[in-house]
């Protein structure tokens, strides 16, 4: 049987064990062989060839830096790519199909980036040799016999030209100066400027300089730039990040209409409706985070999605997960006898030219209350004042209560994450640490952490604080699937547990879904007004949030999961009628 062993650099620690425990302890090693040694960096390395796989210095080492995985039979050959000695293991690759649109879905440091990077010709795969690059044609014989061959053939005789979106468009202001307009006219091979910058709402800001526009406004630049190259294949890392519900749906149309019997598109997202609602078919990716990936044979989206849910590929016979991921159906709460732990009544605020209000309404003891809305119409500045860190002009808001509050934005520094999370250590260790899998992060400063590590450390500091109203804003920012709904569960459970209240912003209406109890919509004219209503019944605050966005949701018939329906579908029309356009 092959094995993959794979060390984790940032968490091998030689001088804190004692000098090289996995070494000293592995039978191999005993015997008199070089099973694990000491690598020109001073951290420990693994001859896979001699490894036994007794799991000896997994379990002994005592930071958590080795990792040793039986690899699966069907994945017993040189894997597509991998980054060194000892690192993360690229096994196959998903495959783009002209006139649709493939989703990639799998959880963080699964290899989604890294395989289509591949495909984009950004990154050269080098076959499991990481001394070099590996040649066109080895890359063909590689995948002979599959797609993935003709694919590659295609790519080197020159017939697929990439457009490719990475995931950090935060970056981009780094790589380019000038104005917005600047930008995407350079881009535009396709004369479809005006076309492009009207269906993503770029117009208002084309002037702008590209170094002061917002996340979600780079996002939809960045995802601007790619489209109006000319290319046959549109590739698209995350493009729903920083974005509203309605500039994801606008989004997703544009991708769609990319696709033709010429062209073809890739998609990697954490929005599962989303996902659901712009892809034709979706791989899944399996294995384990930052060890080893594979890719999936692509299956249907509803079927690729609901088969992602359950954790079981049936047709590889792996089981990527130990359980299934259920939605359960959401009765009107009909409690209304609880006690009520903060109000508002008359509210507003004035904030330069936009005007946000608020008439009344009140969270009572155990609410799970979601707020739904777009960008720039005053979500995250309701919460600051009810978390006191921003006072009304106008009006009243209980001050009674006692407030723990995670802001959008989170501001790393050099504190260690051991010191930030004194508390949840100490009080939340099974309820909080162990799930969000923190451990490993202690001995991290906060500013050498990544976006969703940084985000799951912010959300257990929140949640271990004492308090009677809990305030979390974007808490799935930077978070894949199966995090977010981890997230979700993590937080009604301690809201059930202590009685306390919960208010959460947050554009990923699955994550909103799995998680509230009630709603608040937040509607007006985005950086001008903003209305406060609710908080409703989900059903009512769903009802009232799509019949914004003139759309319908239903319910998987096998999953339970809330999934749109097309625009002008029977359904669609059906549910319109009966004004119910969340649950059929």
């Amino acid at each position: 049987m092959k094995r993959i062993a794979v060390v984790d650099k940032d968490k091998c620690n030689p001088a804190g064990c004692g000098n090289y425990l996995c070494a000293k302890l592995c039978p191999i090693d005993r015997e008199g062989s070089d099973c694990i040694f000491v690598g020109d960096d001073k951290k420990a390395k693994i001859d896979e060839a001699l490894c036994i796989g007794c799991g000896i210095c997994v379990h002994r080492c005592p930071f958590g830096a080795i990792e040793i995985i039986n690899l699966p039979v069907e994945l017993e050959r040189n894997p597509i790519h991998r980054y060194g000695q000892n690192e993360f293991a690229l096994y196959s690759l998903p495959t783009p199909i002209f006139g649709k649109v493939v989703g990639v879905l799998g959880v963080n440091g699964i290899g989604k980036s890294t395989a289509i990077k591949i495909i984009a010709g950004v990154l050269k795969p080098n076959l499991g040799d990481f001394t070099r690059a590996a040649t066109f044609q080895e890359v063909v014989g590689y995948f002979k016999g599959t797609e993935a061959q003709a694919f590659f053939e295609a790519v080197r005789d020159g017939k697929i030209v990439p457009a490719y979106k990475p995931q950090s468009v935060d970056k981009i202001p780094q790589q380019f100066s000038g104005s917005v307009r600047d930008l995407l006219t350079k881009a535009d091979q396709k004369g479809q400027f005006t076309q492009i910058t009207q269906s993503l709402d770029l117009t208002k800001i084309l002037d702008n300089d590209i170094k002061n526009i917002s996340g979600g406004e780079l996002q939809r630049v960045a995802i601007a730039a790619t489209a109006l190259k000319k290319a046959n294949l549109y590739i698209f890392d995350e493009p729903t990040s920083y974005l509203d519900i309605k500039q994801r749906l606008k989004v997703s149309d544009l991708i769609k209409c990319l696709a033709d019997d010429h062209t073809a598109v890739l998609v990697i997202d954490h929005d599962l409706i989303i996902l659901d609602y712009m892809t034709d078919l979706v791989h899944l990716m399996y294995g384990k985070e930052r060890v080893f990936g594979a890719v999936s044979l692509p299956k249907s989206t509803r079927t690729g999605i609901n088969v992602y849910l359950g954790g079981y590929l049936k047709e590889e016979n792996i089981r990527f997960r130990d359980h299934e991921i259920h939605f359960g159906s959401k009765p009107p709460d009909h409690k209304e006898g609880k006690t009520i732990v903060s109000s508002w009544k008359d509210v507003s605020k004035k904030l330069g030219n936009f005007l946000l209000s608020a008439a009344g309404g009140s969270i009572r003891q155990s609410d799970i209350i979601g707020i739904l809305g777009e960008n720039g119409i005053g979500k995250t500045s309701f919460i600051k004042m009810l978390a006191k860190a921003m006072d009304p002009d106008f009006g009243v808001i209980d001050e009674k209560v006692m407030v723990a509050y995670k802001p959008q934005y989170l501001q790393p520094n050099s504190e260690l994450v051991l010191t930030v999370l004194h508390d949840a250590i100490a009080r939340y260790e099974a309820q909080l640490i162990k799930p969000l899998n923190l451990k490993g992060l202690f001995t991290k400063q906060l500013d050498q952490l990544s976006g969703g590590e940084l985000q799951r450390v912010a959300i257990a500091h929140c949640l271990s604080q004492k308090a009677d109203l809990y305030l979390l804003d974007e808490p799935s920012a930077h978070l894949d699937v199966e995090q977010r709904l981890l997230v979700s569960r993590i937080i009604h459970d301690l809201m059930e547990l202590r009685g306390t209240s919960c208010i959460v912003i947050d554009h990923d209406l699955l994550f909103i879904d799995y998680l509230s109890k009630k709603i608040m919509v937040f509607d007006g004219e985005p950086a001008v007004r903003g209305e406060v209503h609710g908080p409703f019944s989900m059903q009512d605050g769903m009802n009232k949030f799509l019949s914004n966005l003139n759309m319908t949701f239903r319910r998987d018939h096998e999953s339970n999961r809330p999934r749109a329906n097309k625009p002008g579908s029977q359904m669609d029309r059906e549910q319109k009628a009966e004004n119910k356009l969340y649950y059929s």
